[in-house]
């Protein structure tokens, strides 16, 4: 039996935490696996905490709940960490993907005792050095990609690719900033 990959997105509404799992899960999809792909909504709205999910593997999943138990956490913002349990039933063989300035060992105290790989990204100055504006999905996805290793790194490039230039046809000026920053991101993540 193929072992399904969990992860579990924490954000705030308007940063893009809900697009970035459902491109993961396209991406995912591209690859061959069986994919679940969806936020828990409530009373959401811009700047409140939100939350998402991903569940992906090489055999069709029935089971269609929330994720308690995660193989990955992403945090889009890092303030969440503050307010939230973000490392709630997170596996300890998994890891936590942060977006800060601060370094693994930096973050780790602030976590609750996790004992578990800690990644982190600065995913605002990369967006905001390629795009001119604090955009952290996209840096985040590519950086969930890398740590958890859930789909070909390439692949997910060449995905990306071929999305970005669907969704932004109007604008081809915007695709070449996004893989920069994709491309960029996987290589600056850092796990500790």
């Amino acid at each position: 039996m193929s072992k399904t990959v969990e992860i579990r997105w924490h954000g705030r509404g308007g940063q893009g935490a809900k697009t970035a799992c459902l491109l993961l899960a396209d991406a995912a999809f591209s690859s061959g696996k069986y994919v679940q792909g969806f936020p828990e909504y409530g009373p959401e709205r811009m700047g409140a905490p939100i939350t998402a999910y991903n569940r992906i593997s090489d055999e069709r999943c029935t089971v269609h709940s929330n994720i308690y138990d995660p193989d990955f956490v992403v945090v889009v913002d890092e303030t969440l960490i503050e307010s939230v349990d973000v490392t709630k039933g997170l596996n300890p063989d998994g890891a936590i993907i942060i977006n800060t300035s601060k370094s693994p060992d930096e973050v780790r105290p602030e976590l609750g005792g996790y004992t578990g790989k800690v990644a982190t990204i600065d995913a605002a100055k990369i967006s905001e050095e390629i795009l001119g504006k604090n955009f952290p999905n996209t840096p985040m996805l590519a950086a969930a990609v890398k740590v958890s290793g859930v789909v070909d790194a390439d692949k997910f490039v060449q995905d990306m690719e071929a999305s970005f230039k669907h969704k932004f046809a109007t604008k081809p000026q915007v695709v070449a900033g996004n893989m920069t920053v994709l491309t960029r991101s996987m290589e600056e993540v850092q796990v500790g």
